[in-house]
């Protein structure tokens, strides 16, 4: 490959990690907040699987 087209793809991967970064740190804070809005609740129990003697 040609020198330009490295300089590009390398400014492009950079780019592409620093917003990974801030979205993962943003991603952070929200949870942290969330945990501090409900410190003593557990995330919700999922549905009951409905399938096993449903005769509708």
């Amino acid at each position: 490959m040609s020198g330009q087209g490295e300089g590009t793809r390398e400014q492009r991967l950079k780019a592409a990690l620093r917003d990974n970064l801030k979205r993962r740190k943003a991603q952070a804070r929200g949870r942290e907040a969330a945990e501090v809005e409900a410190p003593g609740e557990t995330s919700p129990e999922p549905p009951a699987d409905r399938t096993a003697g449903d005769e509708r």
